[in-house]
């Protein structure tokens, strides 16, 4: 099975919307768990890895500033 590798700054957009009407998120952490930011309304959340993989309908930008210091790895 290939896992999607996923950044700080990607913007992703979650199959349901959140309460304030967007489905656009900004990842803010990586690991078991994602931090998301919702780009509507700035509520942050945390989910557990296997919810937030089930949860992505599409990446909609591959990183944010600091992509380009990321390993490439």
């Amino acid at each position: 099975m290939d896992r999607r590798r996923y950044a700080l700054g990607m913007i992703v957009q979650l199959r349901k919307p959140h309460p304030c009407g967007t489905d656009r998120w900004e990842i803010t952490r990586t690991g078991i768990d994602f931090g998301l930011k919702c780009l509507g309304c700035g509520h942050r959340i945390m989910i557990p890895r296997a919810k937030f993989e089930r949860a992505v309908k599409a990446v909609l930008t591959e990183g944010g500033a600091d992509s380009s210091a990321a390993p490439g790895g």
